[in-house]
């Protein structure tokens, strides 16, 4: 773990935890000592009970067994010498030794099950040699075996306990038990020299032959066992050295050494050829056998008594050491818990009194003016209120201590923060209103450009410079669009009003006619509702934009649906393209932005470019509107707009009804008489009639005086003067099939930049004298208008139906005279109703032409018309 993850995890412990920590780190260190050396003692106790009940039950049954193998060494020797006798001793001793064996082995397993590997090895050692007796006593039964082998095995077996019992002795963790384990490990030894010592010398006297080296090793084992026992026996505990005394007071010590320093003195003999003899010393064989088996027992004694007090005492010594251990830990554990629990109490009274309260007192200042007072602060500077900082933002005084030095510290950096934003605040206002100039600017000279077209149009009577006036007009109002765009970002709303409801239908057709692809959009199936003169302009505004969206992001040839429908709570208008779609990482984060549109400095600061969307977003949030966008089964994307029923105007919103679908037998086909005459409909497509002959009396009476203005001036929609709200005024038309053209919605034409919020007070420019309507042909979603000179289309919805017969709708009729300029009309001539055609003789060739290429152009677009769209 690195040191800045160190750093980063201390830093989340609190001031209470880290005193906490502080006071428990010496605590903690205490127990650890007093875990340590309780363990010790207690360890030391339980191992010193343990190594003494091992002596008790494995050495001392041990020690018993092993004095029997002597036994066993002297008399199978002494068989060996004089195979003829002996041997039943021999057995009885034998088995004494296999019975003393048993017992020790029994208490083996638990201490070989706890003892330490050097006793384990020890005890596998002398082991594996008692595996070897069996064999051996029967090889000296057969006679299989001399005198030198036995006495070297027993040596070996007795040398092999004698390891035992002093690594025993060496392990043990009390200095005064050790000790005295040694001694009596000293002591066995010395027996076990006394004993080998007899066993030598009764076999010399049973084969009668003492040789030199047999000699020696007797002079030596005799020698040892003496210095051993005088240097141990000192050192033995009081009772041993009692029993000694009377040992060595005892006839058959006495004798014993008597006989052994004569023996030494004689040196090697052999009875057969005279150079020794027993008589020489004064012992027979069976006083030889009797006084080294009595001293040897006496001998073994002492080894019992002096392992017995020792151990006895190492298991008192033990089994106090472990209850003065146990105790003193208690003990030790209850005064370090108490010296924890006053150290913790006394921290936390000084934390709670001195840190805490004021921590946290000064926790919720500071939170309180970072989440209430501070956003406030910025909200009122960002909507240019005045702000007095001294008064808004007071000072935190926590005293002169670190504390009070934080709470400085915070002063500090809020008033900075204030600042910061004041700053911020007035740089946005001054940034905001230099964006509004240019917006305003832009704006003005976009209408003052609108307001010339307007003129020129409507003194213009050559085709093909009216085609350019209105592609000049159409980018004038994208332009006008754009400028409205900068203003909405700015915060402020366009100069357009209107007072009176205008019908769902115009408005679409108005947004349309804004954006740039707009002879791809194809307006379908719009419910018969209006929309409240308040949020007219943000509508158009609306929807263009997204329409717009949708003919830049599909193909050139492709179309864009927009279609609507009625739902509960209002509306629904679907904007439709076959382009490419979006993904839907993109699709969520947009239509996160247009549920909950951001700031637009905030949009600014991600380099977002889709301003679009962001202008949408705020428009329908002003407007309660709801925008989503979803995948399209074309491929592309569908933008659903639900307009909601508080800006539907009441008294003209009407839903899809039996009023709405009712009866429509007979359309409105121009004659030459003017008189209008209906077609009946099919019953089948009385819906699609209802939706695309949703213009009301009132409107179609508007029409129809706009078409009877005479050459020059186009259809009148609601893009009248918004001022006057649909009054008649002089529109104008858009061009978007090369000669032909929409019957464009006319644009509302704004104030001037000092006027621009006093809509109420304009007067609208004077109606032309009106002229004799001019029949018009409506064809499957286009209209065929003559108004002069070039034939104007107006954008109504696409109405598609059979004939009652079942037959595909007819082709647009060609009506004589329309196209001709005013002056060349023959008024003397009267239209029939029988469609006979004007003599043409006083036509020139280019006015031909322009009539035949108008009639080609309308029987192209009526064969090309699809006769069941959507």
């Amino acid at each position: 773990m690195s040191s800045e993850e160190i750093g980063s995890q201390k830093s989340h412990r609190s001031i209470r935890t880290r005193l906490t920590g502080a006071v428990l780190i010496p605590s903690v260190a205490l127990l650890v000592m007093w875990v340590s050396g309780s363990s010790y003692l207690i360890f030391d106790g339980y191992y010193l009970r343990e190594v003494a009940s091992s002596v008790r039950s494995v050495s001392i049954p041990a020690v018993n067994a092993l004095a029997s193998a002597q036994k066993e060494r002297q008399l199978g020797m002494v068989y060996l010498g004089k195979p003829a006798t002996g041997l039943t001793e021999l057995r009885l001793v034998q088995q004494q030794t296999d019975e003393a064996l048993g017992v020790m082995k029994a208490a083996l397993p638990p201490v070989v099950d706890n003892a330490p590997p050097a006793v384990v090895d020890r005890i596998n050692q002398l082991n594996s040699l008692l595996e070897e007796l069996p064999r051996i006593r029967t090889r000296i039964e057969s006679s299989g075996i001399d005198k030198g082998q036995v006495y070297a095995f027993y040596n070996r077996l007795l040398h092999s306990a004698a390891q035992l019992f002093d690594t025993q002795a060496r392990i043990v963790p009390d200095v005064k038990s050790t000790q005295g384990a040694i001694g009596a490990t000293a002591i066995f030894r010395a027996a076990d020299r006394m004993s080998r010592s007899g066993s030598l010398m009764a076999g010399a006297i049973a084969t009668g032959a003492l040789p030199a080296t047999d000699h020696l090793e007797f002079t030596n084992l005799v020698s040892a066992y003496h210095s051993e026992l005088e240097s141990t026996i000192p050192f033995a505990r009081q009772e041993v050295q009692d029993s000694n005394r009377r040992l060595r007071d005892s006839d058959s010590w006495k004798r014993l050494t008597e006989v052994e320093n004569a023996l030494i003195s004689n040196g090697p003999w052999v009875a057969r050829t005279g150079r020794g003899s027993l008589g020489a010393v004064g012992i027979s064989e069976d006083e030889w056998q009797r006084l080294t088996v009595a001293v040897a027992d006496e001998l073994t004694k002492l080894t019992v008594q002096q392992a017995d007090l020792v151990s006895g005492q190492a298991l008192e010594d033990g089994g106090d050491s472990l209850t003065n251990a146990l105790l003193g830990s208690l003990v030790a554990l209850v005064l370090a818990i108490v010296a924890i629990m006053v150290a913790l109490k006394v921290s936390r009274k000084l934390v709670d009194r001195a840190l805490v309260v004021r921590l946290d007192s000064l926790r919720k200042d500071a939170l309180h003016l970072a989440h209430e007072r501070l956003p406030d602060i910025v909200r009122r500077l960002r909507q240019g209120e005045p702000v007095d900082v001294s008064v808004e933002v007071p000072d935190l005084d926590y005293g002169r201590d670190e504390i009070g030095q934080v709470a400085r510290a915070f002063n500090a950096a809020q008033l900075t923060a204030v600042a910061a934003a004041v700053q911020e605040a007035q740089a946005r206002e001054g940034v905001n209103n230099v964006f509004l100039g240019i917006a305003h600017r832009n704006q003005a000279l976009v209408h003052r450009q609108l307001k010339i077209l307007d003129r020129m149009e409507r003194h213009e009577e050559d085709p093909e410079q009216i085609e350019g006036l209105f592609q000049l007009d159409h980018l004038a109002t994208r332009a006008r669009r754009n400028a409205e765009n900068l203003i909405i970002l700015g915060g402020e709303q366009p100069g357009r009003r209107w007072r009176k409801p205008i019908r769902l239908v115009d408005v679409l057709r108005a947004a349309i006619s804004e954006t740039e692809h707009y002879a791809r959009v194809r307006l379908q199936r719009i419910p018969d509702a209006a929309v409240i003169g308040s949020a007219v302009a943000d509508t158009i505004h609306l929807v263009a934009e997204l329409v717009d969206n949708a003919t830049s992001f599909s193909p050139p040839r492709s179309q864009v649906q927009v279609h609507g429908s009625i739902a509960a709570k209002g509306v629904v208008v679907e904007v439709e393209d076959h382009g490419l779609g979006m993904s839907e990482e993109d699709r969520d984060r947009a239509n996160a932005m247009l549920a909950n549109p951001p700031e637009f400095d905030a949009m600014a600061l991600k380099g977002d470019s889709r301003l679009g969307l962001f202008v949408v977003a705020r428009l329908a949030l002003r407007l309660g509107v709801r925008v989503e966008l979803r995948d399209s089964p074309y491929g592309g994307t569908r933008a659903v707009i639900l307009v909601p029923n508080e800006i539907l105007a009441s008294d003209v919103r009407t839903q899809l009804s039996e009023d709405t679908l009712r009866e429509l037998t007979k359309r409105e086909r121009a004659t030459g008489s003017g008189k209008p005459v209906r077609t009946p409909l099919g019953p089948v497509h009385q819906q699609r009639a209802a939706e695309a002959d949703q213009v009301d009396d009132d409107e179609r009476g508007e029409a129809e005086s706009d078409r009877a203005a005479g050459p020059g001036r186009e259809l009148h929609s609601f893009w009248a003067d918004p001022l006057n709200d649909g009054e008649d005024t002089p529109g104008r038309s858009i061009n978007l099939l090369g000669g032909a053209t929409f019957a464009a919605i006319k644009e509302e034409r704004p104030a001037a930049p000092e006027d621009r919020f006093e809509h109420e007070d304009l007067t609208p420019e004077p109606k032309p004298a009106p002229e004799p309507e001019q029949p018009a042909e409506r064809t499957g979603g286009l209209s065929l208008e003559q108004t002069g000179p070039g034939a104007l289309l107006t954008h109504a919805p696409l109405l598609t139906h059979n004939t009652p017969t079942g037959e595909r709708p007819e082709l647009p009729v060609r009506r004589p005279q329309q196209n001709l300029a005013p002056q060349l009309l023959d008024s003397g001539t009267e239209d029939t109703g029988e469609n006979e055609a004007p003599a043409t003789t006083g036509r020139t060739a280019e006015q031909v032409r322009d009539t035949m290429a108008a009639f080609q152009r309308g029987t192209r677009e009526g064969r090309d018309a699809d006769p069941f769209p959507g």
